[in-house]
C-alpha cells in the first residue's frame, strides 16, 4: 500500500512543472538506488518521501543487520546511516560496509541528532563521506545526494 502511494505521489508531482532544485542533470535519478537505515520510522518515511519525489529508487532498513543483507541484495548508490541504533549502530554498520571490498565504494553518509566534532570524525574514522544533522530539510537531504553523486548524474547529462 505505503508502496503505490509513493508512486502516485511520485507521478503527480512529475506531471507539475519542474522544481527548482531539479534541473536536466537530475533527470536520470530514476536509476538512483539510496538506502536510508534509521530506526526511526518518522525519519525512514520522511527521507523516503524527499527521496522518491527527486526520482530516486529508495529502500528501508530499520537497523544494521536488515541493511546489510540488502546493501548485497541491492547494491546501492548511495547509503544514508543513522549513527545510533539497536542491535548493530550506524558506525559498525559503516565500518562492515567500508571493509568490504564489494561495497567500500559506495559513499555512506551518517544521520544523526548528535551533530558535534566528536560524531562527525568518528563517521570519518569509519568510512563515512558524509554527515547530516537530524532533522533534516529537503534541500539538505537533496544537496547531501548531489554531493555524493555529482560525477555520476553529471555524467548522465545530455551532451552540449
Amino acid at each position: 500500500m505505503r508502496v503505490a502511494q509513493i508512486q502516485e505521489s511520485h507521478r503527480v508531482n512529475a506531471g507539475a512543472s519542474a522544481q527548482p532544485d531539479q534541473g536536466p542533470a537530475c533527470a536520470p535519478a530514476s536509476s538512483r538506488k539510496v538506502l536510508v537505515i534509521d530506526d526511526s520510522s518518522t525519519i525512514r518515511r520522511t527521507a523516503e518521501i524527499f527521496l522518491s519525489q527527486a526520482g530516486y529508487q529508495v529502500v528501508l532498513a530499520e537497523d544494521g543487520f536488515e541493511a546489510l543483507a540488502k546493501v548485497g541484495d541491492m547494491h546501492p548508490d548511495l547509503i544514508f546511516c543513522d549513527i545510533l541504533m539497536p542491535r548493530l549502530d550506524g558506525y559498525q554498520t559503516c565500518s562492515l560496509i567500508k571493509k568490504s571490498p564489494r561495497f567500500h565504494a559506495i559513499p555512506v553518509i551518517m544521520l544523526s541528532s548528535r551533530d558535534g566534532v566528536f560524531d562527525r570524525s568518528r563517521g570519518r574514522l569509519v568510512g563515512a563521506q558524509d554527515h547530516l544533522a537530524k532533522p533534516f530539510t529537503r534541500e539538505a537531504l537533496l544537496q547531501a545526494v548531489q554531493a555524493c553523486l555529482p560525477a555520476q548524474v553529471t555524467g548522465n547529462a545530455l551532451p552540449a
